[in-house]
């Protein structure tokens, strides 16, 4: 073993105070941080069933990216149990809803023997890590017990990568022992091997398989009726920082606005009362999804506060503006608008997205703009030329069918790796 890892592992117990405070500092405005709380710290191991097949997405994006590969193993394997865990309290439940039957719960912490406890006491059939779930003690316990680890829907930033080789002494070893990789793109595929990955395969995004369900459909057209025919500009997945950038660019559009609706969904819930606090300060009446009500004709802000309800407001509204990306968060699911076919708006930051970025532009399923003050010019552009919309609805539709069928490939690596190992 080396120092790298031995240091790795020893710093765990010293931090423990520090995760407990970061946990309850979360909890503060989500409570549900401090729910599960001995899952988190390698406790409460007692598996409904063992030799499941364990699908780990850290939260919401990632555990909806899984749906269609979990879709195809259950077919693959409809009688194996089936296991997932998450990290946040929002992934944990976006995973109980999505995945009924499933034992759900939280991953825990990267111990040295939390995560040799956790996979002994499940003993799955296999492992499978969504984008860049990349923790050492779990990846060398999973060889240690023989568990088949795939890293699938696999995607690496060249930020990421840059982090990464600074401990390329720990992280090598660790990928080196992961069974397969199924990667994104041929860049996320040499970003990988770059930090010592073998046995890669290119084979998309999942994100790309996401079928929009029957009762999201049946919700956009209740956000439509509430709407009220008003034309609608969603900002979706808005980070800290975005919704003020956002709300003064609507201001100093002035009249041109009209009686446009912009609707504010942000990333994490907890923020959801700061950012009606910034509307207000600007003087600007907001309604929340929640009240239920149709929406009041002098209603400006409309504050989507639910989870779980995306595809809902992407099918209400007639230009999607993607969060994420006007700050360096690099940009949020780029896909989604093109599943409902809403023309789409990012700003510069999109290294989480950078490949669909480019194919969305080329496919003219949506555009970049610079700031906030661009995105809202282009937007009400666009809100003024039906014509050109449905150029771009039409462009999101072969955005998406050119980059179907990476679950298929997925699933095909995942029981050729199993096959090899029976």
């Amino acid at each position: 073993m080396s120092w790298q890892r031995r240091l790795y592992g020893g710093l765990w117990r010293p931090l423990t105070p520090l995760i407990r405070r970061y946990l309850k500092k979360r909890a503060q405005k989500a409570p549900a941080y401090l729910e599960h709380w001995d899952e988190r710290f390698g406790r409460a191991l007692q598996p409904r069933a063992t030799g499941a097949i364990w699908i780990h997405a850290v939260s919401v994006g990632e555990t909806r990216a899984a749906q269609p590969l979990v879709e195809a193993l259950r077919r693959q394997w409809p009688d194996a149990p089936l296991l997932l865990t998450q990290m946040t309290p929002t992934g944990r439940a976006t995973a109980e809803a999505l995945y009924p039957g499933a034992e759900v719960r939280y991953l825990p912490y990267d111990y040295p023997q939390a995560a040799a406890a956790f996979l002994a006491a499940y003993r799955p059939r296999c492992g499978i890590l969504m984008e860049t779930e990349l923790w050492p003690n779990l990846i060398h316990a999973a060889a240690a017990q023989r568990v088949p680890l795939i890293l699938a829907n696999a995607r690496l930033s060249d930020k990421s990568l840059k982090g990464y080789r600074r401990i390329l002494g720990l992280i090598r070893p660790a990928m080196r022992e992961l069974t397969a990789i199924a990667a994104q793109t041929a860049d996320d595929a040499d970003r990988f091997r770059q930090l010592g990955a073998e046995n890669i395969t290119i084979c998309g995004s999942s994100k790309y398989d996401i079928e929009i369900p029957s009762a999201q459909m049946q919700l956009a057209e209740s956000f439509r009726r509430r709407i009220g025919g008003r034309q609608t500009l969603l900002c979706a997945s808005t980070r800290d920082g975005e919704e003020a950038l956002i709300l003064d660019a609507w201001l100093a559009a002035g009249a041109s606005v009209g009686d446009t609706l912009l609707a504010l969904v942000p990333r994490h819930p907890e923020r959801l009362a700061a950012v009606a606090e910034l509307a207000a300060q600007r003087g600007l009446k907001l309604q929340r999804r929640s009240d239920e009500a149709a929406l009041a004709a002098d209603t400006r802000v409309w504050l989507g506060d639910s989870m779980g309800e995306m595809f809902g407001y992407l099918g209400a509204c007639d230009v999607a503006f993607i969060g994420g990306s006007l700050q360096p968060f690099g940009c949020h699911n780029l896909i989604e608008p093109a599943i409902v076919g809403v023309p789409a708006l990012f700003g510069p930051s999109v290294f989480n997205f950078q490949q669909a970025a480019a194919d969305a532009q080329a496919a003219g399923a949506a555009t970049q703009v610079a700031d906030a003050a661009g995105m809202v010019s282009a937007a009400l552009a666009l809100l003024a030329d039906p014509a050109r919309r449905e150029a771009m609805r039409r462009g999101a539709a072969a955005f998406r069918q050119a980059h179907r069928g990476a679950s298929q490939r997925m699933l095909e690596l995942i029981r050729a790796t199993l096959a090899a190992r029976e």
